[in-house]
């Protein structure tokens, strides 16, 4: 049965929800909208001072630089700045935020994907946009924006689409459900942070297993399955669409820290067999009883660097020492360590919002048990996984045996999970409580009982703050500063009872409004915004403490990027190629990325091997290293002399006059322990055969002629055959070589640079980056995007022409 669309029952509520969302972001990023300002995002200006290269070589050629020299000598683009003009999804996304920037996009499309979520289960327009702002404003969403974890909130912002898109096609109009599912798993897919898209999977898994359950007991296994077999295909599509981006980070993986190690005893942030470290991965794990912050906010104190008032302790305490008030209050509003959780420093905490948990356990008495049992069952997995090494038989079981799992890192992010599962069940109890509240048995009772159980939770906290001890691992060095340590911990206490007291009064408000709506008290539509507004200003007021309009700041990038006198004194050097190394903090700074070809860098997932030569070599300044890495400058960091001449650089390319063979990357990498790199060449010859151990060195010269990121020309003269190690990295997916024009191979020296033994006379040596994963990966995804595309239109008509009537809206119970 089809009925017609009617505007103001059909269309103006969406309108008017995407207007309030509109309202909001341009309420809390006003300063990005209408001053044109932004804010100092570590990880954004990191990658800013990475991409340049790469973004440079873009505006003059219009041509992807797929490979760029300005960070750990060389590296590919893929997971730095590289695009995919057969994936049209970056378009789809422009469209669906408006081409607002970014913070204010990002915050845009969190409550608009969840939105899309709550409609597709069939809520109002009314009650999907008061879960679009629970789901939207949880402090975390806010919290990495102020990092610079762009692509992970944007990935994240598409979960509840794809959630959305699979309850629809299962349990209610499965073609309809089907292309929603690939759009929401496509930009999720887009912005390439697969460890928020791992969580995803989790979830969906967990949900899956729930369903087959259900189909079994109620005889409906082959629907589902038909049904699945269908999401199948348009998870498929999905992947064809971002095929060139999974590829080529796939392909890169197994060269990275990400990838196996070939060395028997590999080096820290390495693990035999693939993946990352225990130690590295778990580094920042959750505490258990920091498992509290998504009821009360600063029950560890918040930050690792949370701003105070006048009217705090350690603010009297510093005047006390003599310190200026006036100075007392800047120390104040620069912030101080209050955090004294278990992870090594934090922005801020996981809050979903008191009064969403409180729901959440009403959820548990109310919602149908289909609904509870996968949303509670991935809250607890969530909370697991957080905890990290704080429970390490479930995690390290994990973390070893779960496929995919120990490529990641960070493991407290994993309650990304928790941040969906919670608002949704809480919002699934507020729907069930205001359209079937006459249904219900003993709801006043169940009210009550979720009230008692999460607002006493709170006044036990507020009561019983004091017995906390309030101690950090970085006490010890506030006590050696001299500062005021038990001002300090007194305030972190303050923090706990003040926000424990908080939590209680909102969830009380909150039960308030709704035990007058269950006594007919007050009407749904009061219930809803109040309950909706109280939600708002609970989650709107943390966020504020840690990203709020003084964070905000003019020309952020031509600021941070002023080049310093270090970088002029260098850049007076026109060379074609020379490295740079920053000696205060060379790998974990891309701004000297900005200026110039560094031998550092700022990434994820640096080259495995370069990390082993970091580890073993560079750290400890083997100058032989340096040398053959063609490290001319070093960036001192002292202002009386910013820059110093790195004795020895070998240029981009010469010839040896020995070969030392090795026989395992082992022997390869101590062997760069002792040795002259300009007159030696270390090569596994097990893996690289060579004609000729000795070389007449002396009667050869090569230089480096024409440079592109993805192109470097050299020309060389030489008497007699011979071996040319090259100060570029080796990366055998997609450099190819050629002399005099004609393909030719080049073999690994030096653990991790190119060498090519050559022939006697005048020649031309050219290496280009021609990856054959991006040209098939990008193909394939134009395909699909064009299958994409005209698979959405043709679900748009489909969905005008059998718009279902509103009977047909709620289909399974809540």
């Amino acid at each position: 049965m089809t009925t017609s669309i009617n505007f103001k029952r059909d269309v103006l509520p969406h309108i008017v929800a995407i207007l309030v969302f509109l309202l909001l972001t341009a309420a809390y990023f006003a300063p990005v909208l209408f001053e044109d300002k932004a804010l100092s995002q570590h990880d954004m200006l990191q990658f800013k001072g990475g991409a340049k290269e790469i973004q440079d070589y873009r505006e003059a050629t219009g041509e992807e630089a797929l490979w760029t020299n300005s960070m750990f000598s060389g590296m590919p683009s893929y997971l730095i700045n590289t695009r995919y003009p057969g994936d049209f999804s970056g378009v789809i996304h422009s469209i669906l935020t408006f081409d607002m920037p970014a913070l204010a996009g990002n915050i845009f499309i969190t409550l608009l994907g969840a939105y899309i979520l709550l409609i597709a289960l069939g809520m109002s327009p009314w009650l999907a946009t008061v879960g679009a702002i629970a789901f939207g404003f949880t402090s975390y969403n806010i919290i990495i924006l102020e990092a610079g974890h762009n692509t992970k909130s944007l990935t994240i912002a598409y979960i509840p689409v794809v959630l959305g898109g699979l309850i629809y096609a299962l349990r209610r109009n499965l073609w309809i459900g089907a292309a929603l599912f690939a759009l929401g798993l496509t930009l999720n897919l887009h912005f390439n942070h697969l460890q928020m898209t791992f969580y995803m999977l989790l979830l969906v898994i967990i949900y899956g297993i729930v369903e087959v359950y259900y189909a079994i007991k109620h005889n409906s296994f082959p629907e589902l399955l038909k049904r699945g077999l269908v999401l199948l295909v348009a998870a498929i599509l999905a992947v064809g669409v971002n095929f060139g981006r999974l590829y080529t980070t796939a392909e890169y993986t197994e060269y990275s820290i990400r990838g196996k190690s070939e060395l028997t005893a590999p080096n820290s942030g390495e693990q035999i067999g693939g993946g990352l470290d225990r130690d590295y991965a778990f580094n920042w794990s959750y505490g258990i009883t920091e498992t509290i912050t998504l009821l009360i906010p600063d029950f560890y104190g918040g930050s690792s660097n949370a701003s105070l008032g006048k009217d705090s302790e350690t603010f009297a305490a510093f005047t006390r020492l003599g310190v200026p008030p006036a100075q007392a209050e800047q120390m104040m509003q620069q912030g101080l360590p209050m955090y004294w959780g278990d992870q090594p420093i934090t922005s801020g905490p996981v809050y979903v919002g008191a009064i969403i948990c409180f729901l959440f356990v009403l959820g548990l008495f109310i919602v149908d048990r289909r609904w509870v049992s996968w949303l509670v069952a991935g809250t607890i997995l969530s909370i697991i996984l957080a905890w990290g090494k704080n429970f390490e038989a479930f995690n390290y079981f994990m973390f070893d045996y779960f496929p995919g799992y120990n490529k990641f890192r960070a493991v407290a992010s994993a309650l990304v999970i928790a941040q969906i599962t919670i608002p949704f069940l809480a919002i699934l109890a507020l729907w069930k409580l205001i359209s079937e509240r006459t249904n219900l048995k003993n709801l006043d009772k169940k009210l009550l009982i979720s009230g008692g159980i999460t607002g006493g939770l709170c006044l036990l906290v507020w009561l019983f703050a004091g017995s906390a001890s309030f101690t950090a691992a970085i006490d010890q060095q506030l006590i050696q500063a001299q500062y005021p340590i038990d001002a300090i911990r007194a305030d972190r206490e303050s923090m706990m009872r003040s926000d424990a007291f908080r939590s209680l009064v909102f969830i009380v408000l909150a039960l308030g409004i709704l035990y007058f709506y269950v006594k007919n008290k007050l009407s749904a539509t009061v219930a809803i915004v109040g309950v909706g507004v109280l939600i708002l200003v609970d989650l709107w007021t943390v966020d504020k403490r840690y990203l709020n309009n003084d964070d905000f700041q003019a020309q952020v990038v031509a600021n941070h990027f002023q080049p310093t006198p270090a970088d002029q004194l260098i850049l007076q050097d026109k060379d074609l190629s020379y490295r740079v190394i920053n000696l205060p903090n060379p790998f974990n700074d891309a701004r000297t990325s900005y200026f110039h070809k560094s031998v550092g860098g700022y990434h994820g997932a640096k080259m495995r091997r370069y990390q082993d030569v970091i580890d073993r070599h560079i750290s400890q300044n083997n100058l032989e290293v340096y040398r053959m890495l063609n490290t001319r400058y070093a960036i001192t960091g002292d202002p009386k002399q910013p820059v110093q001449r790195v004795p020895g650089a070998l240029g981009n390319a010469w010839f040896v006059e020995e070969v030392k063979p090795v026989q395992s990357p082992d022997e390869e990498l101590d062997a760069l322990t002792m040795f002259d790199a300009g007159t030696t060449a270390i090569i596994d010859t097990k893996k690289f055969p060579v004609k000729y151990n000795r070389f007449a060195a002396e009667n050869a010269n090569i230089k480096l002629t024409e440079y592109k990121p993805v192109y470097l020309k050299y020309e060389y003269d030489a008497r007699e055959d011979g071996l040319v190690v090259f100060s570029e990295i080796y990366y055998p997916a997609g450099w190819q070589a050629y002399l005099d024009g004609n393909p030719v191979e080049h073999i690994r020296a030096n653990y991790i640079l190119r060498a090519m033994q050559v022939p006697a006379g005048k020649h031309t040596i050219e290496f280009k980056f021609e990856p054959q994963s991006y040209t098939l990966g990008n193909t394939v995804s134009l395909i699909s995007s064009i299958l994409l595309v005209l698979v959405l239109l043709g679900t748009i008509a489909y969905a005008v022409k059998k718009r279902p009537t509103l009977e047909e809206k709620i289909v399974a119970k809540v």
